[in-house]
């Protein structure tokens, strides 16, 4: 699949994201209406991703020091609610006219997500530099947006969870190499590679890899990691689908086997094959930890 999705992307850090879709009944009754009428309308995936981008740049540079989100528009991405469905080869509107409108939805939800990110951002920053990136008026405004959005029905689950610099391990513990993917190239790079599985599927993997650390490996902080990953994943309706997106990072590792690693890993650890889970590990870090250098790079 070609596009022109991340033109803008060169010089940004790498940024990854791990979505759950949900069908139209799982959201608030406020809500429907407005994702029913962006299924209707759904523009093209690469459209989508470039619509983020470059407001995500435009709260960078616009005047009045405010970076956050105003909540005026929310983009929102649509999938099939059928597992075997292509997305490179069927869009949003064919699916919904072939299926009676059986989508699924993920909505941006930037609002909340801008707030739970500069919480977790001035947590570890105090004084003068706190204000310097954040100031204390702008946190106090989008309070008050955040606010609105709550009041106005918007899903207190937050759909979407994102990392720079690389994909958090527990991440790939969800999927497996069989699972349905596609590949997006622009101007003669990987833009992205999709996995996409079941949320039941996804929720039964990070179960048993919970199950046989917990015994294996309690103290290996992947074992917490994977235990609110299940926690966030079990509020979602069981007809979901969970989408890791690779973003820009996939044309420096794909074909990813990282998925595999994390799953022999595992069952190296709960056989007690101690050398066999090395080996695993070695690999997944001969080809993520460069990556997370870069975010220390000059």
């Amino acid at each position: 699949m070609t596009g022109s999705i991340y033109r803008g992307q060169a010089g940004l850090p790498f940024s990854s994201a791990l979505r759950v879709y949900e069908p139209l009944h799982a959201f608030p009754d406020e809500q429907r209406e407005a994702l029913r009428k962006a299924g209707q309308t759904a523009s093209s995936r690469d459209a989508v991703e470039n619509a983020e981008l470059l407001a995500s740049l435009g709260r960078i540079t616009r005047e009045g020091g405010d970076p956050f989100p105003t909540g005026r528009t929310d983009l929102v991405r649509v999938r099939s609610a059928r597992n075997d469905v292509d997305p490179a080869a069927t869009s949003p509107k064919d699916t919904a006219a072939a299926d009676g409108g059986d989508l699924l939805y993920c909505p941006s939800q930037l609002v909340l997500r801008a707030g739970l990110a500069a919480n977790a951002l001035m947590e570890g920053i105090h004084g003068p530099l706190a204000q310097l990136l954040i100031p204390e008026e702008q946190l106090d405004k989008h309070q008050e947006r955040i606010n609105l959005v709550k009041a106005g029905g918007d899903s207190p689950r937050v759909h979407t969870r994102a990392s720079t610099w690389g994909i958090p391990f527990s991440w790939f513990s969800l999927f497996m190499e069989g699972d349905r993917q596609e590949v997006v190239e622009s101007q003669g790079k990987i833009a992205t590679v999709r996995v996409w599985t079941t949320l039941l599927e996804a929720l039964e993997r990070a179960r048993y890899a919970v199950a046989h650390l917990a015994l294996a490996a309690p103290d290996l902080d992947m074992l917490e990691e994977l235990a609110q990953l299940t926690a966030w994943l079990e509020r979602f309706d069981s007809a979901s689908i969970v989408e890791l997106d690779y973003g820009a990072v996939a044309d420096k590792v794909h074909p990813d086997e990282s998925p595999l690693d994390i799953r022999l890993g595992i069952e190296c650890l709960a056989e007690g094959d101690m050398t066999g889970a090395a080996a695993a590990y070695r690999r997944l870090a001969s080809r993520w930890i460069p990556i997370r250098q870069l975010a220390r790079a000059s």
